[in-house]
């Protein structure tokens, strides 16, 4: 079972979302809640639940697998395209890649998948990495640890759009805690003394934010 693999960096995610924002709650929440609205930490923890479920949402529900052939459905697909050399020595050829059918009174070419034995419908296609053939397939993300399809595009769509409102909030406050600290002390360095974890929470958030949003 190559799950553990494929997940990897699902894991890394995990850890990076909960490394960012344990360090948010634990550094700059304390001191925005009083200098500026306990509404921050509020905010803040609600971003991170929908980020969160959204996530294992999109990790953990199917994709759009669409069922493997039985041996008797790939035997009857093969028999169906069956060519005699013959009439007593019929020979085998493998099947067709492509199948025209209509929809709606148009045609519509389906390709053959010879690791499922099934003709794919209309936008789907094979994971080489989840070995399944999924409907209205988008792209392969490792960092969720799962195929985008059919059935969790939506889900995956809501954890890209809701984290790069978490990590935009997040900067955000790292940076303005780090200001008002300056203000404080008189000085950026005993600013990021007195409150290292906004600097790392800021680093990881600026690095990260614009491939998320890209």
């Amino acid at each position: 079972d190559d799950g553990p693999t494929r997940r990897r960096l699902f894991y890394v995610t995990l850890c990076l979302i909960i490394g960012t924002c344990g360090l948010f709650f634990a550094y700059d929440c304390p001191y925005l809640a009083v200098k500026l609205t306990p509404a921050i930490p509020v905010v803040g923890g609600l971003l991170f639940l929908f980020v969160m479920c959204s996530l294992l949402r999109t990790s953990f529900s199917d994709p759009g697998v669409i069922p493997r052939a039985t041996p008797d459905e790939a035997a009857y697909t093969e028999k169906q395209i069956e060519v005699p050399n013959s009439t007593n020595s019929p020979t085998y050829r493998p099947p067709p890649r492509t199948k025209e059918i209509l929809v709606r009174g148009q045609p519509v070419k389906l390709k053959y998948c010879f690791t499922c034995k099934i003709f794919r419908p209309p936008r789907a296609s094979h994971c080489s990495l989840c070995d399944n053939c999924v409907e209205r397939f988008d792209h392969h993300c490792p960092w969720v640890g799962n195929c985008v399809g059919k059935r969790n595009y939506r889900y995956f769509y809501m954890f890209i759009v809701s984290l790069a409102f978490l990590c935009v909030f997040i900067f955000a406050c790292a940076v303005t805690h780090l200001i008002l600290l300056t203000k404080d002390n008189s000085t950026f360095l005993e600013a990021v003394k007195q409150s290292p974890g906004s600097v790392i929470v800021g680093v990881v958030c600026f690095c990260t934010v614009w491939s998320i949003i890209g």
